[in-house]
């Protein structure tokens, strides 16, 4: 198959996994295409037949705002046209699948009938989607695609809840290459964080209001009063400088360690004790998968797709949002000598339900099955 995939090119969880399917896509014999503003991150590698399509944005004085969705669906009917696509696969619902739509319509004045697949991710749908400005053409955008797939049970249920929904939304979940984490074998930060064999907690987000960081610090003091414990941050973004100067109150900055955006979070995440998420929204928790993927339990919130990903007592736990005492009452329970091994065990264990090698068919299935009209 000729499949065109449109994504956000930053370390989001959508952008994320829109490369690694695009990336895994192509070593099974498919031909990808990238389509997106920015080289994605995690695009590393390129071969014969995995390409990278830039989409520029004109400024013009007329323009108070570049018109990106304008030059996204000129760009997706050029390489249609010229590179004999099968399919495009869009990963967030605005302004990408309104975007493929209208380059669907162009195309079929030309004579050419090309499927759109929408795969919804979260913020697309309970943050953006919430927005009167935007619900009517995430509606149409959702109803109009010839396929749609939501990460998770949750994040359908909530799209069905908030929009008029007529088409089906079959869940495919977020992925993981369990080989990738199995082959880390060093922390550049545990023995210089940790000389005395504190344990290492981990936090990873975009820095955003929604991901309630504060509750991770409230959580890793409480903590650090009972078990020595060390904390690294990684992630950037708006709330950063609130959070840190958070930290230098409660506790201590020799304690907490902000090493800003990594490319490789499975070096960080290897021999790590107890990874954090206290999100009031979460989707599914791509974070949380690639820490258990590292033998790293987790703590999280009850929010989204989390209880659906986190198996409660085997991999880890989830509390409510905000009941920061429940979620370190439960981590000193992890982290508890008697404990620790076993839920490092069974952290990897759940994570092989999500490796690439069972999601990816699931996904080619899909593909096949639009294409077939079935």
């Amino acid at each position: 198959m000729k499949i065109g995939i449109v994504c956000y090119p930053t370390f989001g969880g959508s952008g994320i996994v829109a490369t690694e399917l695009g990336k895994a896509l192509s070593e099974t014999g498919n031909t990808v295409h990238f389509i997106s503003y920015a080289q994605p991150a995690r695009l590393n590698i390129f071969s014969d037949n995995l390409f990278y399509h830039e989409v520029s944005i004109k400024n013009y004085p007329l323009f108070e705002y570049p018109p990106y969705e304008t030059s996204l669906t000129s760009k997706l009917v050029e390489i249609v046209q010229f590179e004999k696509l099968d399919l495009i696969h869009v990963h967030y619902a605005i302004p990408h699948a309104s975007s493929a739509l209208l380059a669907k319509e162009i195309l079929k004045s030309m004579g050419i009938d090309i499927p759109v697949i929408t795969t919804l991710h979260g913020t697309d749908i309970t943050l953006v989607g919430k927005d009167p400005s935007c619900k009517p053409v995430i509606n149409y955008s959702i109803n109009n695609s010839d396929g749609v797939t939501s990460v998770s049970n949750s994040l359908k249920e909530e799209t069905l809840g908030l929009f008029n929904i007529t088409n089906k939304i079959n869940v495919i979940p977020n992925f993981i290459d369990i080989e990738k984490y199995s082959k880390v074998k060093r922390n550049p930060y545990k023995s210089k964080l940790c000389p005395n064999g504190e344990k290492l907690l981990i936090h990873t987000s975009n820095f955003r209001k929604v991901k309630r960081i504060q509750d991770v610090i409230n959580i890793f003091c409480k903590i650090n009063k009972e078990i020595p414990s060390k904390l690294i941050m990684i992630g950037d973004g708006p709330e950063r400088a609130n959070i840190e100067s958070l930290t230098r109150s409660l506790c201590s900055l020799r304690d907490v360690m902000f090493i800003g955006k990594i490319p490789d979070v499975e070096n960080v995440l290897y021999k790590a004790d107890l990874f954090l998420l206290t999100s009031e929204k979460e989707s599914f928790g791509l974070s949380a998968l690639e820490a258990m993927a590292s033998s790293v339990p987790v703590i999280s919130s009850n929010a989204g797709g989390l209880p659906e990903l986190v198996e409660e007592g085997v991999s880890g736990f989830t509390c409510d949002v905000g009941d920061i005492n429940s979620m370190s009452e439960k981590a000193l329970h992890i982290l508890d000598k008697k404990n620790i091994k076993g839920f490092k065990e069974n952290a990897l264990r759940v994570a092989k339900n999500y490796d690439i090698n069972i999601i990816l068919p699931k996904y080619i299935e899909f593909y096949k099955k639009i294409l077939n009209n079935d």
